[in-house]
């Protein structure tokens, strides 16, 4: 679509960002094909050197894969986009192609698994070098990259404690020290949070989430200037970790309702985290949309709309009632997943932390008896009511 949506809002850039426009197909085709024939060698060459505009081969652009690029590169205000396979790929490529031998990464400690695992195991292989830092020490934060880094990697609201890093704070920082900054939004949504508003330089999707919605794709992006973009694409090229059209034609089909989703997904997780923070089998409840959230006020500065639609919380009788109190629930799948339209539960030691030892997840700040709730779009009062009834039964 040529008309500009810069000034839109995000429900507007969700349905038309990308699109067709007005004449042919109302919706993206999805092109099937690896490959783009043409007429002349002439034409041919000018597109496989980027002289004019056109598709060689799906493993480097594809038509319904560039509309998707193109509509979150709107939703996050972007001057480019690119997309990978699945969410790990986007943040495995981006950073990748951006670091190298001798090169220092600040981060915080409670990355999800496969993240944290890729700092820990992968980057040593090749001397990247990486420290860790509490997620809520600001201090410790700002004092690292004053040592020196060239990569400040950060996600907020964290997976799977719900922890809030300020990124106006830590963008301020790493600029000063000449790093650049990667922000994963994938809790948040364009819908809630904008990081690069915020100073973020580059800003990572797991598409598979909120962004697709429906648990049925695959898929990965990251946004921000072109030249970065650039260079996660061709790593991305090269290296084949590229998004299949039908997986792309899915996630733009779930993205034109992102924001209805998410809307009600936020509104349904602030209210059951109200609820079970006086749950008597409740120990703590984590949700940075709650007043006795310890970051509340940063989330409240630099999320807008809502808080998200994951929240997590600890059940007393630790890991053993976990186990009790999940088989009990009816309306919540129990699966390695979130941001689905369906409510998704787990625990960290199964879903989002399961590559990581249990010592490892309490260094991260990870309890055993933590479990990850992902608000579906059911009515909340039903929500709230299964889970009365299998707490109630798991703490007799």
């Amino acid at each position: 679509m040529k008309d500009d949506l810069s000034d839109a809002g995000v429900g507007t850039k969700a349905l038309w960002a990308g699109e067709p426009g007005r004449e042919g197909p109302t919706q993206v085709p999805i092109v099937q094909s690896v490959a783009f024939a043409y007429g002349n060698v002439e034409e041919w060459t000018e597109v496989a050197l980027g002289k004019r505009k056109g598709h060689i081969y799906s493993r480097n652009t594809n038509p319904t894969v560039a509309a998707l690029e193109e509509k979150v590169k709107a939703l996050e205000g972007a001057e480019a986009a690119s997309s990978f396979a699945s969410g790990m790929a986007a943040v495995s490529n981006t950073l990748f192609s951006l670091l190298g031998h001798g090169d220092r990464v600040v981060t915080i400690k409670d990355t999800y698994g496969g993240t944290n695992q890729l700092f820990r195991e992968f980057f040593p292989r090749v001397g990247i070098k990486v420290e860790f830092c509490d997620t809520e020490d600001a201090g410790q934060i700002e004092k690292e990259i004053g040592k020196g880094c060239d990569l400040v990697y950060v996600e907020t609201p964290t997976n799977p404690t719900l922890k809030v890093v300020d990124i106006r704070r830590v963008a301020s920082a790493a600029h000063a020290a000449g790093a650049l900054v990667v922000t994963d939004n994938t809790f948040a949504t364009p819908v809630n949070q904008l990081p690069l508003g915020l100073g973020s330089d580059l800003v990572v999707h797991s598409a598979s989430k909120f962004l697709g919605g429906h648990a049925d794709a695959l898929g990965g992006l990251v946004c921000g200037p072109k030249r970065e973009v650039r260079k996660a694409f061709h790593y991305r090229e090269i290296t084949g970790a590229a998004l299949d059209p039908f997986a792309a034609y899915l996630i733009l089909r779930g993205l034109k309702t992102l924001q209805v989703r998410v809307e009600k997904q936020d509104r349904g997780a602030m209210e059951i985290a109200g609820h079970l923070e006086g749950h008597p089998a409740v120990e703590k409840v984590f949700y940075p949309g709650l007043p006795s959230h310890p970051q509340h006020e940063v989330a409240k500065a630099q999320m807008r709309g809502g808080y998200g639609g994951v929240l997590s919380f600890t059940l007393k009788g630790g890991f053993r009632a976990v186990k009790r109190f999940l088989p009990r629930l009816r309306l919540a799948h129990r699966a390695a997943n979130l941001g689905a339209v369906e409510t998704t539960v787990g625990s960290p030691a199964t879903t989002s932390h399961v590559e990581v030892s249990a010592k490892d997840r309490a260094a991260m700040g990870i309890p055993e008896a933590l479990v990850r709730y992902s608000t579906g779009i059911e009515d909340v009062d039903d929500l709230i009511g299964d889970l009365d009834r299998a707490l109630g039964s798991s703490s007799r």
